[in-house]
C-alpha cells in the first residue's frame, strides 16, 4: 500500500509538473498574442488617424510626443527613473514606406513619393489632375518646401523669441507642486531649451522649462525667486543640443517663450469689457452679412434675411457653385430689393464648390470678404451666417452691443490643451482638396515663433482686420498662414484665430463668436463626413422645440446667433424664437399661427432647370412616374405618357412631414396636338402620400414604434432625408427601428429580408437592450437589388413579430438622363444573382418563411424580363402605385379654373394659390416681395 501511495504522489507530482509547463507555454503564447494583437492595432489606430494622436520628438507639434496635462499643482508624473513603474516613451510614428506605383500615371512625378498616406490618397483618386496635384504637395512637403519654417508675430505682447529663448535661471522643482504646471511633454531625442519654448510659444504659454535631460514643462506664472538655484544645479545635457543644460533632477531651467505674462489678464479685462453700453453719441455700426448657403432650404434662407434685414446692412449672399436651384431662387431676392443691400456672388471667379472641412470654405470667405470691401465703404463689422443659423437677439441689441465694442474682433477659442487640439483638428497633417474631396496626404511641421489658435468658424471681424487679412499684398505673417491653411482642414476654423493673436490685432481679440451651438457629441460625432473626407469630423445637431429654454437662458449673455436649425427638422422651434424676439409680430396678427400657410414648409427636392447637384435616380424615376398618374385621371395612357415633371417638394405640416408634391405639365407640342387639350390642365400639382407598409403582431401591438425602410440616414438627426422613400437597385437600403421603453429587455431578434423572387437575401441578427430602443440597420449587398416589392420580418423566438414591404424601383433614368437599353438590362434585370447567405442559415429559415414570404402577385422571371424591355414606364407606374396614394390634385395653370370644359373633374379642380398645401400657395414666413421696401427696424 505504501509503495502504491508513493507511486501515486510520484505520478502526481509528474503530473503536475506537467501542468504547469502547458500552463506556462499558454500564458506565453497569450502575452504574445496580446502583444501581437496591439501593435496590429496601434498601425491600424494610426492608418485611420483621427483625434487622439501622439506626438513625435522629431517634430513637436506631430507624431511622437507623450503629452500630459497637470491638473492644479498635483504632479502626474515623476522623473522616469525615480518612479515606481516604469515610464515608456509610446513611438506612433510607424508611417510605413510605401513605394507609388507608376504605372497607374500619365505624367512622371517630380520625386519618389513613399508615404503610406500618400500613396493612398493618389490610388484613391479617380483622375490623372487630382493624382499630379497630389504628388506635387506631398513632393513639396517632403522638400520642405512647401510651408515656412518660422513665423514672425507682430503682437506686442507675444513676440517670440529669435535664436535661444531668453533664460530666467536654474530653480528647483517639486514633486508635488510644479513651478509649470500647465503642460508636460517628453522629448527623448531631441528636447531643448529652443524646442521647448517653441512648444510653449506654440501653446500661448509665457514660460517654458527643461528638466532631467528630457522634460518639458510650460506654465502662466513666472517661478519665484526663492526658489532659484545655482546655474551648476542643472547639470544634465540636452539630447537635441549636448552643449546646452536641461535641468537635473527635480531642477528645471527656465526661459521665457516672449509672451509677456500679463496678456492673460490682458485677455480677462477684454472679456469683461464686453458688456459695456454704448454712448449715446456714438454713431451706430453697420452690419455685413456674409451667407455662404447650401442645398434646397431657400425658404428658410428668405425667412432669415427677413428677420435680420436693415436698410443700413449689407447682405452679401455666396451660394455653393453646385446648387443650382438655391442660386435661382436667391437671384429673385437680389431683383426684388430695390434698397440694392442684397448682393448674391456670381461668375466662376466668385463662386466655389465647397465641401465639408474644405480649404475652399477660407478661399469663400476671403473672397467674399472682398467682394465686400469693394461694394460698400459703410460697414464696420462682418458677421458670417450659413442657411442653418438664426438670430436669438434683436437687431437692435446687435448693434448696440457691436457699437460699444467697435474695433473689436470676435472669435471663439477651443478652451482646450493647444498640443491636443492640433492632433484632434488635424492641423499637424497636409490635405489636399479635389475631386470634392480632402485627401490626407501625410504630416506636416508647423512654422515655429508664433502661437496656434483656433476653434470655432463662425465669427463677427471688424472692418479694418478684414482689409488686413484680404490684403492682395498681405505681410509675411498672413502671407505664411495662407500659405499654411491652403491645405488644412477646417482652415477657417483657426485662421483667424491664429492671425489675430500674432498680429498687430491681439488687443481686438475677444473669445466669443456671439453664438450659442447646440453641440450633442454621442451624436454629432459619427464620422458622417469620410465620403468627403479623409478624417473623422463632428457638426453640431439641430435646436428643437424642447431647447427653447437654453436660448432663452443666453438673454443676458453676449449671445446673439444660434445654430443649427432646420425646418424639416423642426420648425416649431423657429417659431418660437421669432415670437419671442419680435412678440408684438405675434399679438398683431392676434394667434399667428392661424395665418394660412404660417405652420406648413415646403422644401425643394428637385427642378427640371437644375443642372447641378446630380438628382438620385430613384427620386427621379418615382417622380416622373406620379406626374404620369397625376395625368392619368384626366385623359387616356397616351396624355400621361406625355407629361413632363417640373418638380418635386417635401410638405410638412404642424411640424410634420406630411408628404410630396410633385408639379407637372404636358408638352407644349402635344397640348397644340390633341384634342382633349381643354379637358386637361395644362399644369397640376398633386398631393402623394406612402401607403402604410408596416404591421405587428396583436401580441406585439404599441411595442415597436416604428419600423422603416429607406435611405439617406441622418445619424446626428437620427432620421431618414430621403422623404419620397424613393429606393432604387443601386440604393443602400438602412432599417430604423424603435422599440417602447416597457417592453422586457434584452431582446434578441432575427430580421430577414426577403427579395421579390421570394428569396432570403440576408438574414441579420439584432440584440435591443436599455441602449438601443433606437436604433439602425444597414442591409449590406455589394451588387444591385432586384426590382420590385421586398419583404423584411422581424422574429422573435421563432414567431413573426412584424413585417413590413418597401419598394425598389426598376430605374428609368441613369445617371439623371434617359436610361438605355443596355443599361437598364445591366441595372434593372437583376434576377439571377446569388445571395451569399449562409446555407444552415438558409436552411433554417426555409420553412419559416413558407407562410409569409410568398409575393402578394407571384413574379414571372419571364414576364419581368420582357416588362424591362417592351414597357418599363408602365410597370414601374403598377410599382408605383401599390406604394404610394394620389390625393388631392390642383390646378398650377396661370388660369386656373378659367377654362371652359365639358370634364366634370376638372371643372371641380382648385387653383393651386387658393390650397392650403401647395407649393405655390401663400408662405408668410418667406415672402420677400415687400422685403426692401425701405423698411425700418421698428417694424422689427
Amino acid at each position: 500500500m505504501t509503495v502504491l501511495k508513493g507511486h501515486l504522489e510520484n505520478r502526481s507530482s509528474n503530473c503536475l509538473r506537467k501542468y504547469r509547463m502547458f500552463f506556462a507555454l499558454g500564458v506565453l503564447l497569450l502575452c504574445t498574442q496580446i502583444y501581437l494583437a496591439y501593435n496590429f492595432l496601434a498601425l491600424e489606430h494610426e492608418s485611420q488617424q483621427g483625434p487622439g494622436k501622439v506626438f513625435s520628438d522629431e517634430n513637436y507639434s506631430q507624431n511622437e510626443e507623450i503629452g500630459r496635462r497637470i491638473k492644479n499643482t498635483h504632479q502626474l508624473k515623476l522623473p522616469p527613473d525615480k518612479v515606481g513603474s516604469s515610464h515608456r516613451t509610446l513611438n506612433r510614428n510607424r508611417t510605413t514606406r510605401i513605394k507609388l506605383d507608376r504605372s497607374s500615371l500619365d505624367f512622371v512625378p517630380m520625386c519618389e513619393v513613399t508615404g503610406r498616406e500618400a500613396v493612398s490618397a493618389i490610388t484613391r483618386a479617380q483622375s490623372q489632375k487630382c493624382k499630379e496635384r497630389i504628388v506635387n504637395v506631398t513632393c513639396l512637403n517632403q522638400q520642405n518646401l512647401l510651408y515656412p519654417t518660422k513665423l514672425q508675430s507682430s503682437c506686442p505682447h507675444s513676440l517670440g523669441f529669435v535664436g535661444t529663448p531668453t533664460s530666467l535661471g536654474c530653480y528647483k522643482d517639486d514633486k508635488i507642486s510644479r513651478l509649470l504646471p500647465s503642460y508636460y511633454a517628453i522629448f527623448k531625442s531631441n528636447n531643448s531649451p529652443e524646442l521647448c519654448a517653441s512648444v510653449c510659444l506654440q501653446s500661448g504659454f509665457p514660460f517654458a522649462g527643461v528638466e532631467y535631460s528630457v522634460e518639458c514643462f510650460c506654465g502662466k506664472a513666472e517661478p519665484q525667486k526663492i526658489s532659484q538655484l545655482p546655474d551648476s544645479s542643472c547639470d544634465m545635457k540636452c539630447p537635441g543640443n549636448l552643449k546646452q543644460s536641461c535641468g537635473g533632477y527635480l531642477t528645471m531651467n527656465v526661459f521665457s517663450t516672449g509672451i509677456k505674462s500679463t496678456v492673460i489678464d490682458h485677455i480677462i479685462t477684454l472679456l469683461s469689457r464686453n458688456s459695456s453700453v454704448k454712448s449715446v453719441e456714438e454713431p451706430p455700426v453697420r452690419v455685413a452679412y456674409l451667407l455662404t448657403v447650401n442645398g434646397r432650404a431657400s425658404r428658410q434662407v428668405k425667412r432669415l434675411i427677413s428677420i435680420l434685414y436693415d436698410p443700413s446692412h449689407l447682405f452679401y449672399i455666396h451660394v455653393d457653385a453646385r446648387q443650382d436651384y438655391m442660386y435661382r431662387e436667391l437671384l429673385e431676392v437680389e431683383k426684388k430689393c430695390e434698397n440694392k443691400n442684397v448682393i448674391v456672388a456670381k461668375g466662376t471667379s466668385l463662386r466655389h464648390a465647397s465641401i465639408w472641412g474644405g480649404a475652399s470654405l477660407l478661399t469663400t470667405f476671403l473672397t467674399s470678404a472682398r467682394q465686400m470691401l469693394l461694394h460698400s465703404s459703410h460697414w464696420d463689422f462682418l458677421v458670417n451666417l450659413s442657411e442653418s443659423d438664426y438670430p436669438i437677439k434683436t437687431n437692435v441689441q446687435l448693434v448696440e452691443f457691436l457699437t460699444a465694442n467697435r474695433g473689436m474682433n470676435f472669435v471663439k477659442s477651443h478652451g482646450r490643451e493647444v498640443q491636443r487640439f492640433l492632433t484632434k483638428q488635424g492641423l499637424d497633417k497636409t490635405f489636399v482638396e479635389c475631386e470634392a474631396r480632402m485627401w490626407r496626404v501625410g504630416d506636416r511641421k508647423l512654422p515655429r515663433g508664433i502661437q496656434i489658435d483656433g476653434g470655432s468658424d463662425w465669427v463677427a471681424l471688424s472692418r479694418d482686420f478684414i482689409e488686413y487679412v484680404t490684403d492682395p499684398h498681405p505681410d509675411e505673417l498672413v502671407d505664411g498662414l495662407l500659405r499654411i491653411f491652403r491645405y488644412t482642414l477646417l482652415p477657417a476654423e483657426s485662421f483667424f484665430h491664429t492671425v489675430l493673436r500674432n498680429s498687430r490685432f491681439c488687443d481686438t481679440y475677444i473669445d466669443n463668436n456671439l453664438h450659442v451651438t447646440n453641440w450633442k457629441r454621442k451624436l454629432g460625432c459619427k464620422c458622417q463626413y469620410k465620403a468627403v473626407v479623409d478624417w473623422c469630423g463632428c457638426s453640431p445637431n439641430d435646436f428643437k422645440v424642447e431647447d427653447l429654454s437654453r436660448i432663452k437662458n443666453a438673454a443676458e449673455k453676449n449671445l446673439f446667433f444660434a445654430r443649427k436649425f432646420e425646418p424639416i427638422i423642426d420648425q416649431r422651434i423657429i417659431d418660437a424664437v421669432e415670437n419671442w424676439l419680435y412678440p408684438e409680430m405675434a399679438n398683431s396678427s392676434n394667434a399667428l399661427m392661424n395665418i394660412r400657410g404660417q405652420d406648413s414648409y415646403w422644401q425643394s427636392l428637385y427642378h427640371h432647370k437644375d443642372s447641378s447637384p446630380s438628382v438620385d435616380d430613384a427620386l427621379l424615376t418615382v417622380s416622373d412616374s406620379l406626374a404620369r398618374l397625376a395625368y392619368r385621371r384626366f385623359g387616356e395612357l397616351d396624355i400621361s405618357k406625355k407629361a413632363q415633371l417640373l418638380e418635386a417638394t417635401s410638405y410638412f405640416r404642424e411640424n410634420r412631414f406630411t408628404g410630396i408634391l410633385v408639379r407637372a405639365a404636358l408638352h407644349r407640342f402635344s397640348m397644340e396636338s390633341s384634342t382633349l387639350m381643354a379637358d386637361v390642365p395644362e399644369h397640376l400639382e398633386i398631393f402623394i402620400q406612402m401607403r402604410r407598409n408596416f404591421s405587428t403582431s396583436k401580441s406585439w401591438l404599441g411595442k415597436i414604434l416604428s419600423l422603416s425602410v429607406n435611405t439617406d440616414y441622418d445619424q446626428k438627426e437620427q432620421t431618414f432625408r430621403n422623404f419620397l422613400g424613393s429606393i432604387g437597385p443601386l440604393s443602400n437600403p438602412v432599417l430604423t427601428y424603435e422599440f417602447d421603453a416597457a417592453i422586457v429587455l434584452p431582446l434578441n431578434l432575427s430580421i430577414l429580408w426577403v427579395d421579390p423572387l421570394n428569396r432570403l437575401a440576408d438574414a441579420s441578427f439584432l440584440q435591443v437592450d436599455e441602449s438601443t430602443l433606437m436604433g439602425y440597420m444597414k442591409l449590406e449587398l455589394n451588387e444591385p437589388l432586384v426590382a420590385g416589392v421586398w419583404h423584411l420580418y422581424v422574429v422573435f423566438e421563432e414567431k413573426l413579430i412584424a413585417k413590413l414591404n418597401f419598394l425598389v424601383v426598376p430605374l428609368t433614368y441613369w445617371q439623371n438622363r434617359r436610361i438605355s437599353e443596355e443599361k437598364s438590362r445591366e441595372i434593372n434585370h437583376n434576377t439571377q444573382r446569388i445571395y451569399h447567405v449562409n446555407s444552415d442559415v438558409a436552411r433554417r429559415w426555409h420553412n419559416f418563411l413558407k407562410p409569409y414570404a410568398l409575393p402578394e402577385h407571384p413574379v414571372n422571371l419571364e414576364s419581368m424580363q420582357s416588362k424591362l424591355v417592351q414597357d418599363l414606364e408602365y410597370w414601374i407606374d403598377n410599382l408605383v402605385t401599390s406604394r404610394y396614394n394620389i390625393g388631392e390634385v390642383c390646378d398650377a395653370s396661370s388660369m386656373g379654373r378659367r377654362r371652359k370644359t365639358s370634364n366634370a373633374n376638372l371643372k371641380l379642380l382648385q387653383r393651386c394659390v387658393d390650397t392650403d398645401w401647395s407649393s405655390l400657395s401663400p408662405d408668410p414666413k418667406s415672402d420677400f416681395r415687400t422685403l426692401c421696401h425701405n423698411r425700418k427696424e421698428s417694424a422689427r
